[in-house]
């Protein structure tokens, strides 16, 4: 589940990418970084992730685990990979297929985001932080704790373009329908998956595995 959940994660980003409809929150804090960080986005993103694993270690260390690892390692090439085939499949998508391929997406990396979590052998440590206020400190319901962290992480990445000059075209380039669609309705969904798909399935297999 881990394993699938991470995997179904990249290609519902590459989808993201491919509709070109605006980016997730988490992808929208590290573009508005990126924008005004004068240092490679391959480093700023290993320095972002190395901050966010500090903060799950010290709060909760529970969920960092072999999924943390996966994401880490393979993820960017999953959403490379995915992206450079929808691209090279459909060359000029119409304004439809990409409300498709949005829509899907948008479906999908809940699923994944619900698969993973319930596994239980870690998350992303972005992922960690609204699990932590969840869990360990009581916050609101898991939905509305996954709401507020992305929509924390939308302010800061259009707080970022303004402060580094950029215009409506740069922050249109990354912050989108989808990105608002995501921020709204994530926490939810990954809480409708949580409870319809992912927790029986991981009951099933268990029974499964001690008959």
């Amino acid at each position: 589940m881990s394993f699938a959940g991470v995997f179904i994660c990249a290609v519902s980003i590459g989808m993201f990418k491919f509709a070109a409809l605006g980016v997730d929150p988490f992808q929208t804090l590290m573009a508005g970084l990126d924008y005004v960080v004068p240092i490679s986005f391959g480093t700023l993103y290993v320095i972002v992730n190395a901050v966010l694993l500090l903060f799950a270690l010290f709060t909760e260390k529970h969920y960092i685990g072999i999924a943390t690892v996966i994401n880490l390692l393979f993820l960017g090439y999953i959403v490379k990979f995915t992206q450079d085939l929808l691209t090279d499949l459909i060359a000029r998508p119409s304004l439809w297929i990409r409300v498709v391929f949005l829509a899907v997406g948008i479906v999908s990396i809940c699923l994944s985001l619900s698969l993973y979590m319930t596994a239980d052998l870690g998350v992303s440590t972005y992922d960690a932080v609204a699990l932590v206020m969840y869990n360990k400190w009581k916050i609101w319901k898991f939905k509305y704790d996954r709401i507020l962290t992305d929509i924390v992480c939308i302010i800061i990445g259009i707080c970022l373009f303004v402060i580094g000059g950029g215009n409506f075209d740069t922050i249109s380039g990354s912050v989108g329908v989808g990105t608002v669609i995501t921020a709204l309705f994530m926490g939810p969904l990954i809480e409708f998956f949580n409870f319809h798909i992912s927790k029986p399935l991981l009951k099933k297999f268990n029974s499964t595995r001690h008959a």
